[in-house]
């Protein structure tokens, strides 16, 4: 059986980043996603902060694999109106449109500190018609792979339901558009579900699988456009057949667990815990 390389955004078991890595590390994770730290988004880290981070990371054999950043996770100026039926997660950034070519230049500093490959961006809150606004997220995502580039960095374009590319369809659509070495895809089937596509084999089968840099792990079922998280491999995403197609089109990137879930009784650790316990099953472990 196929292993994959596994991790977690490390705020999904806890803000406190020594808390966090520690759980990882019992779980034999070996790749961790800075999204939240001690209460703060990973933009908002001083230099001297991530070297803390760091230290905690490397002392738990942990590492950086992707910056979680919030860059185009904005609304878009002058365009159709956001569509509302989505939960817009921020995770303590409150970032705005003119915020985002510095963010973005952050993210890279952020990147470099932390030797972190991939940068995650998104394609801006979605609005109704997320065909009339496509023409400026391929635009933003051009200039972002072009600045990535200089850096020796991957910007990766995740399919995020509250954002305007939600779907592998849409997801293809910007790959089409863009053919760029340091534009790939961090492919979230989660995210598909909810925005009414069957991720696999349907929504996966759309995209060049050369193009995923990193995959997110999560699960759940649907109360209308509402996800009921739950423990990942036990709801509606079918990940032994995911992961499956992923080793045999010579997937080599991560596997990182998103929980989601609130966990037993509220406890999100615990939640965390078990999920990373499922997925280490799930990646051959």
């Amino acid at each position: 059986m196929h292993r994959f390389a596994t991790g977690a955004i490390t705020d999904e078991f806890s803000s406190d980043i020594a808390v966090a890595a520690a759980a990882m590390h019992a779980l034999g994770m070996k790749g961790a996603e800075l999204r939240v730290i001690n209460g703060k988004n990973i933009m908002d880290l001083t230099d001297a902060e991530i070297a803390e981070t760091m230290d905690i990371l490397r002392a738990n054999d942990l590492k950086v694999i992707s910056i979680a950043s919030p860059v185009l996770k904005c609304t878009l100026p002058d365009a159709p109106e956001v569509d509302s039926r989505f939960q817009q997660d921020q995770f303590n950034a409150k970032h705005t449109f003119e915020d985002q070519p510095r963010l973005a230049e952050r993210a890279f500093e952020i990147a470099k500190l932390t030797g972190a490959k991939i940068v995650r961006v998104f394609s801006y809150w979605r609005v109704v018609t997320p065909d009339a606004v496509f023409e400026r997220v391929v635009d933003a995502l051009q200039d972002l792979s072009d600045n990535a580039h200089k850096h020796g960095l991957i910007i990766g374009i995740e399919n995020e339901h509250a954002c305007n590319i939600a779907t592998a369809q849409e997801t293809a659509k910007v790959l089409a558009a863009i053919d760029h070495e340091n534009l790939q895809v961090v492919w979230d089937p989660a995210n598909a579900y909810i925005s009414g596509e069957k991720p696999y084999p349907n929504g996966y089968r759309l995209l060049d699988a050369k193009r995923i840099a990193h995959v997110h792990a999560k699960d759940c079922q649907l109360d209308g456009h509402k996800p009921i998280w739950g423990p990942l491999g036990t709801c509606d995403i079918d990940w032994k057949g995911q992961l499956e197609a992923l080793a045999t089109d010579g997937y080599k990137g991560y596997i990182h667990l998103e929980t989601h879930w609130a966990g037993p009784d509220g406890n999100k650790f615990e939640g965390s815990r078990i999920c990373g316990q499922n997925l280490q099953k799930l990646a051959g472990y």
